[in-house]
């Protein structure tokens, strides 16, 4: 496994090395990505993707592709970390901090909610718009797999986690990737333990 010209392939590549996937199947899951060099045009990144995504469905199990793409998340540091550990500091209740988390817009979230069943419910647009824009493969020209927004999923878990000082486990319930800008990413979170 080498490195490749996309930091969102290096991501994957590296998540699916710390998850011990065996070096045949990280080779099928990284066909061509050797192709896609620095200069290599934004589109080609996410048609690629969608392949990969394409491959990674249909050699790994569920559980096992959404951890290796938390594993790619992006963005844990910074001010949106400072953001999270500050509402984590403040020694509110968990009501309060989901209160905090939706008032600052903590992370871009444009929604946090607690849900009838326990879960919290993270939104990252509001309600109601025509065409929900992909923030992370922008590029990407058709829906691709919603596997793939489980990397957004691990950025959500990682700050949510952060902010209310608890273990969490995290479902993609609909994105704009995945529904080509249909629908909005909405995220559930079920706190564990």
């Amino acid at each position: 496994m080498g490195t490749y010209g996309d930091g969102r392939i290096n991501r994957l590549a590296q998540s699916m090395k710390r998850a011990r996937i065996d070096p045949a199947t990280s080779g099928c899951i990284l066909e061509g990505a050797e192709e896609i060099g620095n200069d290599a045009g934004a589109g080609a990144v996410a048609s690629w993707m969608r392949g990969a995504m394409e491959r990674m469905d249909a050699i790994l199990d569920e559980g096992t592709r959404y951890a290796v793409r938390q594993g790619c998340a992006c963005c844990l540091g910074g001010k949106r970390r400072t953001q999270a550990r500050a509402i984590a500091a403040s020694g509110a209740t968990l009501e309060e901090r989901l209160h905090a988390i939706d008032e600052t817009h903590m992370c871009y979230f444009q929604g946090v909610r607690m849900l009838e069943d326990g879960r919290i419910r993270v939104s990252y647009f509001p309600e109601g718009w025509d065409h929900y824009p992909c923030p992370c493969l922008r590029e990407a020209q058709e829906p691709l797999s919603i596997t793939y927004c489980y990397c957004c999923g691990g950025h959500v878990k990682h700050h949510m986690e952060t902010a209310l000082e608890r273990a969490l486990e995290v479902e993609v319930i609909s994105s704009s990737l995945s529904s080509g800008g249909k629908q909005p990413c909405v995220f559930a979170l079920r706190i564990l333990g």
